[in-house]
């Protein structure tokens, strides 16, 4: 029987999923990591099989878990994830599994011995709070060691987030890491973010090597019979903890490459100097442990409050309810993105996360204009909320804010993204100017397709130039690299840089980033002086999103406004930068309940929602494609969306422009764009919309981010079967020529480490 939480919800989880599981499942015992010395797991030709009570007992059905995991690994965007037994780890019906944990980290260590023979190789691991984690980082320090790699992981193998194993794979020169996260998902996910020797999320190119070495041992066992995998003891010298508690785990490093951008004087004064407080929410709490530590050595820690500090893998019941979006009763998971917008059963919208966190007690003591910066588990998104008066309701109305009601005097003003990033971009461009040294570097942003048209137009006002690229953070990575080989090679030319737009952007010479980020919450700012790592490697910024950066550049923003809310702020970015697209929305659609605790329902569920998602995708990418090989004209494109969508009260007669965008189909307008996108995780589909009416976009990415994808008769006279069917095919030629031009493929050397 399971462990009983003192959570009742949680309880209601843990039952299901125990009820779900089958007694083959529950009395799985393939290897025992609670076994502290060495031993070896066996895996057999049976394994590889379906299980069948009589004809193959042993069967765990790998091969098909494999399927589903390599298929993965060719479009993620941010690590290979899914749901997960929590209370059966080896549960190999599941996506993510102990089993699959141990193959791969296998697989990656072969391909990396293979690369760099008789070399020390050392690499970071680390975790945040999710089910089931401190197993699987067990289990990769383990198994690495077991093949001669030295693994970095923290004093008591304790959680770290994501941005401080990336920065720590940088600026010590390892080979890479491995992190275990789902990001804000639901707490039944969870997944391994493959760190490279930039700190950087792999590339699809580079998953495939590792899953093609899977496939190998697979082929081995099936010739052989069986395959055997030697699992170290856990004491094994080289799982290094000590190294990591010399540096504090990479904390002092951190605080040194802060002070060195965002964390100057200039901005750490006016936190020193704010009369309030500012609160931290903690999601799952595991962000508490390293933020307070930063916070403390910037000598600003008593500025802040914090909410929800315990560790928890249940996120203190954050986004859990207990009845589904269609009123069914049944465990339901809304994740713990904080900006989460859904629809009750009334219609009326709401913010299902925020709901849960519980404000209307928590912040009852607080007064207005204090600010709530909200972060998830791995601690690399941000949401900002600011408490305000009833009376700033008409203005944030004009605005496009949303909102939460506390009581009947105050509200929870919500920012997204598009939002907060705004004004923290604004406002550190402010200060930079202010100590004179906007003036030194040609600046530059990174941004998503899918994030706000004002950022491109603030960055246009200020001299600011925008490189575009594909949602996912390895993307803004990759370009960050292909910039810092043309300053390595030709530090005195201009740099010029391909936007996945197919724009080239001259971004002048020797130019520095002002800002890097996404819709979804995640940013990152570079530095003044390049970034150099242990043994000399040069970077223009880190490669992962950090909320702690994020955190300390929005206190400093809000203590300057002092009793200037941040919706006024943001009104007067606004003005001063002429901005007409101010409006930005984005509608997720998923196909199915991701908590379903009947791994086989599930499975149905979302094979079907796959379907939905990618009939939905094409029939918007195979235009695009059509268009970009002259195959359609841009007319043809507007009577086919007419004729399918004027009954919806859509008109595209002022549509510019229909582009794929690396991992989505984006419809440019004369006062709007829309980007409907596949989710590259998960039986999803993502709308975002941005333009000068917020119930318009609201209106197009709803209606076409729902709609089915069935082609229309001017669809299939416009479009030919062969380009239709082939479509995906060609969007990733051209994605990867994006990728690969300009590609900073230096091969990495191993130096010699002094720890």
């Amino acid at each position: 029987m399971f462990v009983k939480s003192e959570n009742e919800l949680e309880n209601e989880l843990f039952k299901s999923v125990y009820e779900k599981t089958p007694d083959h499942i529950k009395n799985l015992n393939l290897m025992d990591f609670s076994n502290k010395g060495e031993f070896t797991f066996v895996l057999k030709k049976e394994h590889l099989k379906p299980y069948d009570k009589d004809k193959n007992p042993e069967g765990l059905g790998l091969e098909e878990w494999f399927a589903g995991y390599a298929k993965e690994a060719k479009v993620s965007t941010a690590g290979i994830r899914g749901p997960q037994n929590i209370l059966n780890p080896q549960d190999t019906r599941f996506p993510i599994n102990l089993v699959g944990i141990v193959l791969a980290t296998l697989a990656k260590a072969l391909v990396a011995k293979e690369k760099y023979p008789d070399k020390r190789i050392v690499k970071v691991a680390g975790c945040e709070v999710r089910y089931n984690s401190q197993l699987f980082l067990d289990a990769i320090a383990r198994i690495q060691a077991a093949q001669g790699i030295e693994t970095l992981v923290p004093f008591g193998r304790k959680t770290i987030p994501i941005w401080l194993a990336s920065f720590l794979a940088f600026k010590l020169d390892l080979l890479g890491g491995e992190y275990i996260t789902s990001s804000h998902g639901i707490s039944v996910k969870n997944a391994t973010k493959d760190l490279n020797c930039q700190g950087s999320q792999y590339l699809p190119e580079e998953s495939m090597e590792f899953v093609n070495k899977i496939q190998q041992i697979f082929d081995e066992t099936n010739k052989n019979g069986s395959y055997e995998i030697k699992i170290s003891a856990q004491d094994n010298p080289l799982i290094n903890e000590s190294a990591m508690a010399k540096i504090e785990d990479g904390v002092n490093l951190y605080v040194e490459y802060l002070k060195s951008g965002v964390a100057q004087d200039v901005n750490l004064d006016l936190i020193k100097n704010y009369d309030s407080k500012i609160a931290v929410e903690c999601v799952g709490g595991s962000a508490y442990r390293t933020l307070s530590k930063v916070l403390d050595k910037l000598g600003v820690s008593d500025k802040f409050a914090w909410f929800n500090t315990e560790e928890t893998p249940f996120f203190h019941g954050i986004g859990k309810y207990n009845v589904t979006p269609k009123g069914e009763k049944a465990f339901y998971d809304y994740s713990v993105d904080a900006t989460v917008v859904a629809k009750r059963q009334d219609g009326s919208k709401f913010f299902p996360v925020i709901e849960t966190m519980g404000y209307d007690k928590k912040l009852k003591d607080f007064p207005v204009g204090t600010a709530v910066l909200i972060t998830d588990p791995d601690h690399d998104r941000l949401t900002v909320t600011q408490i305000e008066s009833v009376s700033s309701i008409p203005r944030l109305n004009t605005l496009g804010l949303d909102y939460v009601k506390l009581d009947n005097e105050r509200i929870l003003t919500v920012f997204t993204a598009n939002q907060a990033f705004l004004m923290i971009m604004d406002f550190w461009t402010k200060q930079l100017k202010s100590k004179g040294s906007w003036d030194k570097y040609p600046r530059f942003m990174i941004k998503t397709t899918a994030s706000a048209l004002s950022w491109d137009e603030w960055a246009n006002n200020n001299g600011v130039k925008v490189v575009n690229v594909p949602v996912g953070f390895k993307e803004i990575a990759n370009i960050m690299k292909k910039v810092e080989l043309k300053l390595k090679t030709k530090p005195n030319d201009e740099v010029v840089i391909d936007d996945v737009f197919g724009n080239s952007i001259n971004l002048g010479v020797n130019p520095r980033l002002i800002f890097g980020g996404e819709e979804s919450g995640g940013m990152i700012m570079g530095t003044e002086d390049l970034i150099k790592s242990e043994h000399g490697r040069l970077a223009i910024a880190m490669r992962e999103k950090s909320a702690t950066e994020a955190i300390v550049v929005a206190s400093a923003l809000i203590s300057k406004l002092k009793d200037k809310t941040l919706s006024q702020y943001l009104s007067d970015v606004f003005d001063e930068n002429n901005i007409i697209g101010r409006y930005d929305t984005r509608v997720d659609i998923a196909y199915y309940n991701e908590s379903e605790p009947d791994i086989n329902k599930l499975k149905l569920d979302k094979i079907a929602g796959e379907e939905k998602r990618t009939l939905n995708d094409i029939f918007y990418l195979s235009m695009a494609i059509a268009l970009k090989e002259n195959k359609i004209s841009l007319d043809n494109i507007k009577n086919i969306l007419n004729d399918k969508f004027t009954s919806e009260g859509l008109s595209f007669d002022n549509l510019k422009s229909v582009k794929f965008v690396g991992d989505g189909t984006y419809l440019e307008f004369a006062d709007k764009y829309i980007e409907i996108r596949p989710s590259g995780t998960d039986a999803k589909t993502k709308a975002y919309g941005g333009g000068l009416n917020k119930d318009d976009i609201q209106k197009y990415a709803t209606v076409l981010g729902n709609y089915s994808g069935e082609r229309t008769l001017l669809h299939k006279e416009f479009i030919s079967d062969e380009l239709y069917d082939n479509c995906k095919d060609i969007a990733m030629k051209y994605y990867l020529a994006f990728v690969e031009k300009d590609a900073n493929n230096e091969k990495f050397e191993i130096p010699v480490y002094n720890f």
